[in-house]
């Protein structure tokens, strides 16, 4: 091996000086005019067993990361762990944006792409920095464990905040956006490495009524292929790097020991090139909370046989990190080594991807981004601009006409209660980048920035303890809202009460929130009142919903740093909002399964038979719209030949310019394995007042496919009849926005 190598090394010596290259690499793997398999090959096949294992075993966060350096080659170590769900995530300075739930209610593939772009070249400018200095601190590298796709299925499941809603569709729509944005369209390089997670069928619970940790979700084949793996399919087709396996079972088998996952699905199926890594502790959960695997030795075999690649463990040493027992494994004939060289060729391509190994005069156009770009006046612009797309009008009504957006001095008297007025820490999610006090505009600093309550402005919090709100004053909300004649009343949940490791258990406002809105409503005679709410989990919110003096509802989610700047511009207009909501508010927990039971029934719009407080794609507009002129011309078959074209009319028939959210939807004609009613595609266009602009689709014969025969079935294209619908939001709900939905069918 030696020999070939010094053999190949000198044969690019000559070749180089034979065509008047001056860059004479050290090693064939640094030589960037090399195909980039025989790079990492060159790499891969030197390397010893421990050094193969060192790779996979040290992948995480703490003392489990960096990878460890190889001197022999001039190697440095490299580190995995890195978050970029909505900005770079503690990492020091960085431009923060909207959390995911927020970023899906946008139905904005563009905005998305920016956002990850924006952050991708903020955690790139950093890491360059970092490595400079000499650092490989957590959450330094370029390897983000971001975009989460699972599904928002239950309205307790703590991390709802981290997703993008309800809808595979809409999932991995969003998701490939994130994912491109990411990693930059660069045929040679990426800015930064998109890592899709939690894979597979993971939505909860964290802790209530079962640990995470040693769950086993139990899902059909059909629930399994068309509601839980077509997001991260479509990740994997925007050419995403890596995917993170999840802590719990499916069906019985650990998700980072499941070959039917990891090897038959991810890798035969659909080709993925990149590499796995597991979620923190979940190797470990193998054996001590799966008792799946005997023991550690047994369990790193079984999870790099399934096609786990690299562990993001809670320690070092055979004592408590499972990959450093894969030497053993390999004694014991449990695993390969050519099992291992492939797991490290996809840790070291992915490394070679991000220009690792070029010289540094290279063309690598990522290498040199200046820390200046981080809070630069572009991506601040960029972080007001998508926390104003997130926002969601869920009502506008004072007496049957609309009540915002709110004219200059219409309100000289106005008071704003509530523990998110001035609480920064509750504007951002439970993935945000570091908090940058300078940048932060709260809802009540956006507010006075305003001709709100231009003669008097109360402000009150009322709860001493932030959103859970069990030290209440309502003395002091009555008293601030006296004699006004407008409110502004904010209401939700926050990180600490939703988030990673915490469920909640109803979907009621916490603590002594109600009796802050009904205190506010009290006090304040016949004035209207506005609610604003932050929040991932969907409330019951019905009594604002039914109640004439709440004029309007707002729901802003954790819009991050920018919060004030985006509430003040729509509630006086300067913004026209055009969110949607990206999962269903149910009336009640009455119309929701239990936690961990995994079939759809009842889960999602898709599956959904009751009336919710608010459906999926719900969304209002200071103005109107109006559809008409669809046409759909079909060329599909069965055989997933052709495509359907679908083309509509949308004319802003109000009086205020706007986005308009078009959604198709597909209805199949008696197909038992099919979804009630599926999401087949979504544009957000502007379009000025007495404008009319065209919205065009196209639908893969694809997207209409059905798994039918359960676990050993496969996937069908019904032939027959489809419904389609067309406008701004799913089709015979009762809880509507006033533009029309047209229909069609057609044929295949």
């Amino acid at each position: 091996m030696e020999l070939l190598h010094l053999l190949l090394f000198f044969s690019l010596v000559f070749s180089s000086l034979a065509l008047g290259h001056s860059y004479v690499p050290e090693f064939p793997f640094r030589d960037p005019s090399l195909p980039i398999e025989e790079r990492v090959k060159d790499i891969v096949d030197q390397l010893s067993l421990d050094q193969l294992v060192e790779q996979m075993a040290h992948g995480g966060a703490g003392s489990n990361g960096p990878a460890p350096g190889i001197p022999k080659f001039n190697i440095k170590p490299y580190q995995w762990g890195t978050e970029c769900l909505s900005g770079d995530v503690n990492a020091g300075d960085a431009t923060s944006f909207p959390m995911s739930i927020g970023m899906a209610a946008s139905f904005n593939y563009d905005l998305l792409k920016q956002v990850s772009n924006a952050t991708a070249y903020e955690v790139r400018a950093k890491n360059t920095a970092a490595v400079l200095n000499g650092s490989y601190a957590f959450h330094t590298g370029l390897s983000c464990w971001s975009p989460v796709l699972n599904i928002m299925r239950d309205p307790r499941w703590g991390r709802n905040q981290e997703t993008y809603g309800e809808d595979p569709y809409l999932s991995g729509y969003l998701g490939q956006a994130f994912v491109t944005g990411l990693q930059g369209d660069d045929p040679t390089y990426v800015i930064a490495n998109a890592g899709c997670k939690h894979f597979d069928v993971h939505g909860g619970p964290e802790d209530t009524p079962l640990p995470r940790a040693s769950f086993d979700a139990n899902v059909t084949m059909i629930d399994w292929r068309m509601t839980f793996l077509p997001q991260f399919k479509a990740c994997v087709e925007a050419g995403a790097l890596s995917l993170m396996c999840s802590y719990n079972r499916i069906n019985g088998v650990p998700a980072c020991a499941n070959k039917k996952l990891l090897t038959d699905i991810l890798r035969n199926e659909w080709n993925f090139k990149g590499y796995v890594v597991s979620d923190q502790g979940a190797l470990e959960n193998i054996v001590t909370q799966h008792h799946y695997a005997p023991d550690f030795v047994t369990a790193a075999a079984d999870a790099a046989n399934a096609g786990t690649c690299l562990e993001d463990g809670n320690s070092e040493g055979k004592g408590g990190n499972v990959f450093d027992n894969l030497d053993d494994a390999v004694e014991k004939g449990l695993v390969s080594v050519d099992t291992l060289k492939d797991a490290v060729s996809r840790l070291f391509y992915v490394r070679t991807k991000l220009g690792e190994f070029d010289p540094p005069d290279n063309n690598n156009p990522y290498a040199n981004i200046p820390l200046s770009i981080i809070q630069s006046d572009e991506h601040i612009k960029l972080s007001i601009q998508a926390a104003m797309e997130t926002i969601v009008l869920m009502k506008n009504d004072n007496d049957g006409s609309p009540f915002l957006p709110l004219a200059a001095d219409d309100f000289k008297k106005a008071c704003v209660v509530g523990p998110f007025i001035e609480n920064a820490d509750t504007m951002f999610g439970d993935y945000s980048p570091t908090m940058m006090t300078d940048y932060i505009v709260t809802p009540l600093a956006g507010i006075k920035t305003t001709q709100i309550g231009s003669d008097l402005l109360n402000y009150e919090d009322g709860c001493t303890d932030g959103p859970a709100c069990e030290i209440y004053d309502g003395y002091k909300v009555r008293t601030a809202c006296e004699g006004v004649d407008l409110v502004i009343v904010t209401a939700g949940l926050s990180r600490y009460l939703e988030h990673e490791g915490h469920d909640i258990s109803d979907i009621y406002l916490p603590g002594h929130q109600m009796s802050l809105l009904t205190d506010a409503e009290s006090a304040s005679g016949s004035a209207p009142i506005i609610l604003l709410l932050f929040n991932a989990n969907p409330l019951d919110i019905s009594y604002a919903k039914s109640n004439p003096r709440f004029a309007a509802i707002l729901e802003a989610y954790y819009p991050g740093q920018e919060a004030g700047v985006a509430i003040a511009n729509v509630l006086t207009g300067s913004y026209n909002p055009a969110g949607r909501l990206p999962n269903t508010w149910p009336a009640s927990l009455d119309q929701v399964p239990d936690m961990i039971d995994y079939t759809m029934k009842e889960r999602t719009y898709r599956y959904f038979t009751q009336e919710p407080l608010y459906p999926f794609g719900y969304g209002l507009s200071f103005t109107t719209f109006n559809y008409s002129d669809l046409n759909v011309a079909s060329t599909a078959n069965t055989n997933g030949e052709g495509s359907i074209a679908v083309s509509v009319t949308v004319m802003n028939t109000g009086t205020m310019d706007g986005d308009e959210v078009t959604q198709a939807y597909v209805k199949w004609d008696n197909v038992a394995e099919a979804p009630n009613i599926q999401l087949v595609g979504v544009s957000r266009k502007f379009i000025s007042k007495g404008q009319s602009i065209t919205v065009s689709f196209t639908i893969k014969p694809e997207q209409l496919q059905v798994w039918i025969n359960g676990d050993d079935g496969k996937w069908s294209i019904p032939g027959g009849t489809y419904s389609l619908f067309v406008g701004g939001q799913q089709p015979d709900q009762k809880v509507s926005v006033p533009s029309n939905v047209l229909s069609a069918t057609f044929k295949l």
